[in-house]
């Protein structure tokens, strides 16, 4: 697996790296979310699922209010921030130390959920659906993760015509983050956008080209989780998805990927450190691992 010794992020001061790739923990704070293993719909329930996913090893916590997935309709922006901002509330009170991603594309939301206590910005839509997301990002100094999307959820799925769908995902994604250094954003994370205006074949062309979407020299996000391209070619279901899920997030993590986004951490962790064994045994002497005799 490769190392990703000089990749970091500033979060609030602290400077974080990716020696060890992060498992982000998914949390949706809606009733809708296409996998119900990470849905929160009330306080308590906000509570054991943060509970759960930090006793599993997250490194970061994802929280949404809004479902993205292909063909659905935004909630209104009202609605989104209440969710976002209680359940931001529970996380910082209970857990003052862990990394919070807020996973929005409207940069009036964006803004409120910093103030509340997110670390990251997530924007499924790179800034496509909101032309004041970059300037936010650059004024809350924040890290942003930039994902590779066309179109909005109800619409991108017929937006999925590339004449390379690699060199065409890299060189819009270069674009946007040319845009972003120009207003002073030091942070970026890269997304590709799985399932994000690209068909189940151009998926599978951008998880087998990964490493060169690393070579933009950026740490790089994959969020594939029990999605449509795992299970539409397998013909199986959401729940019956994690052991490709597992197969496929591994496979990312050689080519390079610096973060899982997950709904099922303790199995994304247990892989992510087998690999990291299995590539470099010196790590069986590290303070995190066990050596077994």
């Amino acid at each position: 697996m490769k190392q990703n010794h000089d990749l970091t992020i500033n979060i609030g001061g602290r400077l974080l790296d990716f020696c060890r790739p992060w498992v982000m923990g998914i949390l949706n704070v809606t009733s809708d979310s296409f996998f119900s293993g990470c849905r929160a719909d009330c306080c308590e329930e906000v509570r054991a699922r943060v509970r759960a996913v930090r006793d599993e090893g997250a490194d970061c916590i994802d929280i949404g209010a809004c479902s993205t997935r292909p063909g659905s309709l935004p909630v209104e922006p009202g609605i989104e921030l209440k969710r976002l901002v209680e359940a931001i509330s529970i996380v910082r009170a209970e857990w003052p130390d862990a990394v919070i991603s807020v996973d929005t594309f409207r940069a009036s939301v964006a803004r409120r959920c910093v103030e509340a206590g997110a670390d990251i910005i997530n924007d499924i839509s790179g800034g496509s659906l909101d032309p004041d997301m970059f300037a936010a990002v650059a004024d809350l100094k924040v890290p942003y993760i930039l994902t590779h999307m066309r179109g909005t959820p109800a619409s991108m799925s017929s937006l999925a015509h590339y004449d390379d769908v690699v060199a065409d995902v890299i060189t819009e994604l270069a674009y946007r983050i040319r845009d972003l250094r120009q207003l002073g954003v030091c942070d970026i994370i890269v997304d590709p956008g799985f399932g994000f205006a690209k068909d189940v074949g151009q998926n599978y062309q951008l998880l087998a080209s990964l490493s060169e979407i690393c070579r933009i020299g950026l740490p790089v996000l994959v969020g594939i989780s029990r999605k449509s391209m795992i299970c539409r070619p397998l013909g199986i279901t959401p729940a019956e998805a994690l052991p490709a899920t597992i197969a496929l997030d591994s496979f990312a993590l050689l080519q390079g990927a610096s973060i899982l986004r997950v709904h099922d951490v303790a199995e994304a962790v247990q892989a992510r450190d087998a690999l990291l064994l299995a590539t470099n045994p010196a790590n069986l002497l590290t303070a995190n691992c066990q050596l077994i005799t």
